[in-house]
This record gives C-alpha cells, sequence and structure tokens, in this order.
C-alpha cells in the first residue's frame, strides 16, 4: 500500500505540468467545449430549442419499437462506467504482467482523469435531462456533458493509443476507424434514448478529444524527458513496446489442426446432445416407481418445508452466483489475465468453447426435454426455460472446472488447489440453492453434471488447453513475482 500511495502522490505534479503545456496543442477541441459550455450556461434560446426538437424527433422514432430501445441500451452499455473500468483495470493489470509500467500510469491517470471531469462538470452547470413524452430510459444526475460520450472517447482512445503498436501496420487504420465509430454510435445512443441532449455528447466527444489530447502529449513529453524519440501518435504511444504487449506474439497458430477440430465438436456436440436428451426424457417422463422418481418427489418438498427468510434471501445469493452475469463477470476476469500472463489464445479458446457450448446443450436438451418445474412453491417465480438441465448448476459447473483444468497445468504453487475448491464448492452451493427455490429437481442437477462432464471432457480432447506448458511455456511474470507489481508502477513515475 506504501507503494501504491507514492504512486498517486509522486506522478500527479510531474504529469500535471506536461498537461498544461499540452493543453496547447487541443486548444481547439478546448475552445469548441469551452464555448458550448457557455452556450448551455447562459441557455441560449436557438442550441436549447435545436437540442428539444432533436430529442422529440428520436423519441418519436425510437419509443415504439421495443426491440430498438433494447439494442439501443446494450450499445449504450459499452460507454457505461462498468464496461470502461473493467477494461482500463484488465489492461493496467496486463500491461504491468508484461512489464509495462509506463503504459499503465499512463492508463490510470488518463482514466481517472476522465472520471473527476464528469461528475464536477455535470455539477457545474445543472442542466437538467431532457424531457420526452414516452420516455424509455433513464440515467441519473445531470446532463451536461455526456458521461457516456466523453467515458467512451477516452478510454477508448486511451486502449487505441496504448495498443496500437501491438497490430500489424494494415490493421492500424482499421481499428481506429472501428473505435472511432463504436464512440460516435455510444453518443447516438444516448440522444436515441432520450438522456442526453445533442450538445451534451457533442460536449462530452471535445472535452475527451482535449483530455485525451493533452495526456497523450505529456506522454511524448515524458518520452523526450528520457532521451527517447516521440513517434507519431498514430503509431502508438510506444511503438518498441508492439512486441510486449501483443496478446499471444509467439502463437503461430491457435489450432493445429482446425478445420478437423470443428468437425470433432460438432460431432461431439451432438453426441453429449443425444445422451443429454435420454437421461432426461427417462428422468423426465419414465422413471415412475424408480429410487429417480422418489428423490425428485422428497428432496424438493423437504427443502420448500423448511424455508425461512434467512434461508430464504442466502439461497437468492448463491443462485446469482450461477447467473449469466456472474458467470460472465467472471470469465471476463480470468481470460484477459491468463491471455496476459501466457500470452496464448488456447486457454481462453477453452473457456469460452466451454460456455458457449454449455450454453447451446442447455437451451437445446431443455426445449426438447420440456420438463416442468418441481410441484412445489418456485420462489423465482415463472421461468423462460424447462427444469431439464439446471442452466445455472451447468455454468457453474463449465466455469470453475475449466479454470481449474487450466490453473492446475499452470503453477504448482499451493494456491492452485483453491481452483479445485471452488470448481467442487460453488456447484454445490448453486446447485443446493436452486433446489432450495424449488426450481430444479435432484436429476436436473445430475443433468447439469453430466452436460458440464461431457462437454468439458470433449473440449480437453479437441482443444487440448494446456498444449503450450507441455511445449514449454512460460509464465510473462512468475506466481512469486506478483509482489514486485507495485514496485514496478513505482520506478515507472520516477524521473531518471
Amino acid at each position: 500500500m506504501t507503494a501504491v500511495r507514492s504512486v498517486l502522490r509522486r506522478p500527479a505534479g510531474h504529469f500535471a505540468e506536461r498537461s498544461v503545456a499540452g493543453l496547447a496543442l487541443v486548444t481547439g477541441a478546448g475552445v469548441a467545449f469551452g464555448l458550448l459550455l457557455m452556450l448551455v450556461r447562459f441557455r441560449w434560446s436557438p442550441l436549447y430549442s435545436a437540442d428539444r426538437a432533436v430529442a422529440e424527433w428520436f423519441n418519436d422514432l425510437v419509443a415504439p419499437h421495443g426491440a430498438v430501445v433494447t439494442v439501443l441500451q446494450a450499445v449504450t452499455d459499452l460507454g457505461g462506467r462498468p464496461i470502461l473500468i473493467w477494461l482500463i483495470t484488465i489492461a493496467v493489470v496486463g500491461l504491468l504482467i508484461r512489464r509495462q509500467p509506463r503504459l499503465a500510469v499512463y492508463l490510470i491517470v488518463t482514466g481517472v482523469g476522465g472520471l473527476i471531469l464528469d461528475p464536477s462538470l455535470k455539477t457545474l452547470v445543472g442542466r437538467l435531462r431532457p424531457i420526452v413524452d414516452v420516455p424509455v430510459a433513464s440515467a441519473p444526475g445531470n446532463s451536461f456533458p455526456s458521461g457516456h460520450a466523453l467515458g467512451s472517447f477516452v478510454a477508448y482512445g486511451a486502449l487505441l493509443l496504448v495498443f496500437l503498436p501491438a497490430m500489424a501496420p494494415r490493421w492500424r487504420r482499421p481499428a481506429i476507424a472501428v473505435v472511432a465509430a463504436l464512440v460516435a454510435i455510444i453518443g447516438l445512443t444516448r440522444i436515441a434514448l432520450g438522456v442526453h441532449f445533442v450538445s451534451d455528447v457533442l460536449a462530452g466527444w471535445l472535452l475527451g478529444a482535449a483530455w485525451l489530447g493533452v495526456t497523450a502529449y505529456a506522454f511524448r513529453l515524458w518520452r523526450r524527458e528520457r532521451g527517447r524519440p516521440a513517434p507519431p501518435l498514430a503509431e502508438g504511444l510506444e511503438p518498441e513496446a508492439g512486441h510486449d504487449i501483443a496478446p499471444a506474439p509467439a502463437e503461430e497458430h491457435v489450432l493445429e489442426h482446425p478445420r478437423s477440430a470443428v468437425a470433432e465438436l460438432l460431432v461431439g456436440w451432438v453426441l453429449v446432445f443425444g445422451a443429454l436428451y435420454g437421461f432426461g426424457m427417462y428422468v423426465s417422463y419414465h422413471a415412475d416407481g424408480t429410487f429417480l422418481a422418489a428423490l425428485d418427489t422428497e428432496v424438493p418438498r423437504w427443502f420448500a418445508q423448511r424455508h425461512t427468510p434467512a434461508l430464504t434471501e442466502l439461497s437468492w445469493w448463491w443462485s446469482k452466483f450461477g447467473d449469466t452475469h456472474a458467470v460472465l463477470l467472471v470469465s471476463l476476469v480470468f481470460c484477459p489475465l491468463v491471455l496476459a500472463v501466457w500470452r496464448r489464445w488456447r486457454p481462453v479458446l477453452f473457456v469460452a468453447l466451454a460456455m458457449f457450448g454449455e450454453l447451446s446443450l442447455f437451451l437445446a436438451s431443455a426445449h426438447a426435454v420440456d420438463r416442468p418445474r418441481p410441484p412445489v412453491e418456485n420462489l423465482d417465480g415463472p421461468m423462460p426455460t424447462s427444469s431439464f438441465p439446471s442452466g445455472h448448476i451447468a455454468a457453474t459447473i463449465c466455469l470453475y472446472a475449466a479454470i481449474a483444468v487450466l490453473v492446475m497445468a499452470r503453477t504448482d504453487r499451493w494456491w492452485r488447489w483453491l481452483t479445485v475448491a471452488l470448481a467442487v464448492l460453488m456447484p454445490l452451493g448453486v446447485a443446493t440453492s436452486r433446489i432450495y427455490r424449488g426450481m430444479h429437481h435432484p436429476t436436473d442437477f445430475m443433468g447439469a453434471i453430466l452436460l458440464s462432464a461431457l462437454w468439458i471432457g470433449l473440449l480437453y480432447w479437441v482443444i487440448r488447453p494446456n498444449a503450450d506448458v507441455h511445449e514449454g511455456n512460460r509464465p510473462s511474470i512468475e506466481s512469486e513475482d506478483v509482489h514486485t507489481l507495485d514496485d514496478e508502477l513505482v520506478r515507472a513515475v520516477r524521473t531518471e
């Protein structure tokens, strides 16, 4: 913690001085933002009339179409704080693992600056959000400037400047175009959803451009002070770091025989589905009078008779560990870290296919078997899918089993056994909570185990996720070196 506090103290003045000097090179964006701020602050009538007219036009266009609203909300989330903070955090950790602390400091300072500018200016201006006839979305706080427009410009722009050197030259212009299009679309969704005026979004873009330009120029001065050339921004901030920050610089092919692997996975998927369908149909409609039927009847009833407010609350939280959001969050943290440490796409492909295969097998078998929920109180209410197999349990097993398979082969440290413990305890907790809540039979749990065991086993045989370890691939940072990350960050901001 001492090292982190030192990082926060020492570079503040150093970096701010460079930012003031860099402001001269972003005068255009700064002046335009200042002019727009004054027009909004003094309530210039033509601007307010145009803003309201556009807001009403978009509301009339979007409000009648629920599917369009859903798509717009999904796109606008890409510019929200949770996604942007996750991207910057994962990138910073990955850069530290790859021994690039200067770039990590740049992302931290640029990202934190964007987070500070948005709420402070919203408070200063105090502009209310648009009022439309048919509200389709809501957002807290004031309106000017758009935090999504500002944050997406700063975050995606900074990430682009950092990782441009890792791309082949022919892909750099397309990458710039994609990022520009993404930032533009995010801003437009804020207008279309009726939570920002056009001038709010324009102000967010202008302020984002100004701040990004200031920090990029400051980084260039930082390089000059250390005797390094300052390359054009089209080449990224540190071109010489391209190889080190490339996701998998030494991986020529993700799979040796991709066509045969795809064929094997497709055939295997069909066989796993067949096994699930056969077991599901048997326990759902043909197991009367057997031990499995008695188990499916008595266990949910036993749990239903023991409901208490405290246990019901606990079961709700445990159940959440197996839902789509929790599983996706763990995957989106684990996969980038594995990629940063081991510099191979194959482990990431293994996890991605584990989750995609689980989801498709669950949906297909649930639709084919169409098993009713247990005849007890269903605490989660009506669900869009049937009872067999449990998607929560299957997703939890596949995720944590895949993590354990990768970690156990890649380190000999004692904590690798924690992944095995999680692969056992997490599914058991989720299964108990789902049965307690009356959402699944015990044989639905068995179906989830069958799905996960067959699918993970098939993936392990086809993908060979740990092949790079057996071939001698070493991590970018050893587990015993993790404590040095703070020191790397401190050294990055010290003057030489």
